[in-house]
């Protein structure tokens, strides 16, 4: 008499995969779904968060109007919010002459190029600041930084690749810090550079000389306390110059607790930013019930997925149970019956798991595309996370657990009654 082979199981898995073809394919898709979307949630969340407030931008505080140090932080650093207001260039002095204060770089805001920001700054941005350790800005073959002195710019990567401004463009810069057509100024600026990418938001800004933000149409100075409109061809006085935002690095962790007592705690003119990380981790921590609810969101289509393969693997039990029957009578074990059943829904949560990365994949590389475009941060779409393997093989544990209820009801079917035959 024939008899069963010793090992079955993976033979019965593949034959029961093939005639079950299409509930297996839905099966697996729901647990793609489900695994590609734990990993992208937790990814996402350690990507974002670490190039938030990994202090990768270069400055370790900001100083700027009294008001919220978030705010600022966005607005400076990130070019996402409104400013709080401006700072007279007296304070911008006082700031840059303390020896506390490795460097100090002045941002004037308020204008934009088809919603790219336009910030106005010295060429100190460019000369002595390193947005990181041993990298400075640096422009694409071709191209030169401003001249203080001229109405020309400096465009960011990024901005230069949706803008369509490259080496020789001019354009007529527009009012305000969104996009409005009728609010375009008659000036007229050249692109004399384009920055090489950094990864940063740097890339979405364009730059310009802050003497070119003072003299734009329609922008007045109030450093004094009184509004002065500048005169075509005579120098401003430092006096009635304000800046948005001074950009600060320091020479040490000290000296940003001593200037947060003496700006923060004892004045009442201005607001420091510092650290700026801890100022993102703080908004970070705020948020987190959003990652919270996305997480459970993504627990429970993992937990959908389980019972996917549950209902799968339990409807096919009844129109099995002959084969069951038969396999018994050929000598096969009750064990191997089980196994065969746990196999297969460890094979359903695997194989579902293995496409889940495509899941994965596409869902991360789309968040990259938009979190890149409203802020200038890249994500890594391949990059290393625990999660990574964590989640295939809690899925696949998961699923192969998800078989032992329909793996008991197969271990206990009768041969007898199961091989009678049909009346």
């Amino acid at each position: 008499m024939s008899r069963v082979p010793h090992h079955p199981v993976a033979l019965l898995v593949r034959r029961s995969l093939r005639q079950h073809a299409l509930s297996s394919a839905v099966t697996m898709a729901a647990v793609a779904l489900a695994v590609g979307l734990v990993m992208s949630v937790f990814s996402i969340k350690d990507q974002a968060r670490n190039a938030f407030t990994g202090g990768t931008m270069g400055f370790d505080a900001v100083l700027g109007a009294r008001g919220s140090p978030l705010q600022l932080v966005l607005n400076a650093v990130f070019h996402l919010e409104t400013s709080p207001g401006n700072i007279p260039w007296s304070l911008y002095e006082e700031i840059r002459r303390d020896p506390r204060v490795a460097l100090a770089v002045p941002f004037a805001l308020g204008d934009n190029y088809h919603g790219f920001r336009l910030v106005g700054t010295t060429e100190k941005l460019f000369a002595d600041f390193e947005y990181r350790k041993g990298r400075r800005f640096e422009v694409e073959p071709g191209g030169r930084m401003f001249d203080p002195t001229r109405r020309e710019a400096v465009v960011g990567s990024y901005a230069a690749r949706r803008t369509g401004l490259r080496v020789g463009s001019t354009f007529q810069p527009f009012h305000g810090l969104f996009f409005d057509p009728d609010t375009q100024h008659e000036e007229e600026f050249t692109v004399v550079g384009v920055l090489k990418p950094t990864n940063s938001p740097s890339d979405r800004v364009i730059w310009i000389p802050i003497e070119g933000v003072y003299r734009m149409e329609g922008h007045v100075l109030r450093g004094s306390g009184e509004v002065y409109t500048p005169s075509p061809h005579e120098e401003i006085p430092d006096e009635h110059k304000e800046v948005s935002a001074v950009m600060l690095k320091l020479r040490s962790p000290a000296a940003g607790m001593a200037l947060n007592q003496t700006v923060n705690r004892q004045g009442t003119v201005a607001t420091l930013a510092w650290p700026i990380a801890q100022v993102m981790a703080d908004l970070f921590e705020r948020i987190g019930w959003a990652h919270r609810i996305l997480t459970l969101v993504a627990y429970l289509v993992v937990a959908v997925a389980a019972g996917t393969i549950l209902a799968s693997i339990t409807n096919t039990i009844n129109e099995r149970r002959r084969e069951f029957a038969i396999l018994r009578a050929l000598g096969a074990r009750r064990r191997t019956v089980f196994g065969t059943i746990v196999a297969e829904a460890a094979a359903l949560a695997g194989l579902g798991s293995l496409a889940g990365y495509v899941v994965y994949l596409a869902i991360v590389a789309t968040a990259a595309v938009i979190v890149r475009a409203q802020t200038g941060v890249v994500l890594d779409v391949l990059a290393w996370h625990p999660v990574l393997v964590a989640a295939p093989a809690g899925m696949t544990l998961l699923g192969a657990l998800a078989g032992v209820l329909p793996a008991f009801k197969a271990y206990a079917t009768d041969v007898a009654s199961n091989l009678a035959p049909a009346s």
